[in-house]
């Protein structure tokens, strides 16, 4: 399968948070999402790979990230800001098939703001290991 482009994979990813319902919405104020090509290797060694797994081409397919925050005079947040990464070129080397690419882009996102809400990833195993977790064929390619 030809690589989407970067700005037809981000809209994939808007679409997905599009999607959330609105009650959950508003527990997003505080998170950025970003699309980046592919994690780099401190990355991947921070996220306890070996350099043996990462020479085989082992990677991730998302990233949740609680920013570090300063601690500036006179600023309180009541909850610190959330990141999430969504790694394009591993989800597409590794899911050919653009049915299967868009769930997958779909369960990435989701499994990564589940992290923001605070489920684990023993939490999560059940959804991962779902190949159609959702069961509601939303079209995400329009």
């Amino acid at each position: 399968m030809k690589r989407m482009s970067m700005r037809k994979f981000c809209q994939v990813v808007g679409r997905v948070l599009d999607t959330l319902p609105a009650p959950l919405r508003r527990f997003l104020d505080n998170v950025v999402v970003d699309v980046e090509e592919e994690p780099d290797l401190q990355t991947l060694r921070d996220m306890d790979f070996t350099e043996e797994e990462i020479a085989a081409g082992e990677t991730i397919y998302g990233l949740f990230s609680p920013l570090p925050l300063p601690d500036p005079v006179g600023m309180d947040f009541d909850d610190p800001p959330h990141r999430i990464i969504i790694y394009k070129w591993p989800l597409e080397d590794d899911f050919p098939d653009r049915k299967e690419l868009l769930m997958e882009i779909r369960k990435t996102v989701m499994h990564e703001l589940a992290h923001h809400f605070g489920y684990t990833d023993d939490d999560l195993e059940k959804f991962d290991d779902n190949p159609d977790p959702f069961g509601d064929n939303l079209q995400l390619d329009e």
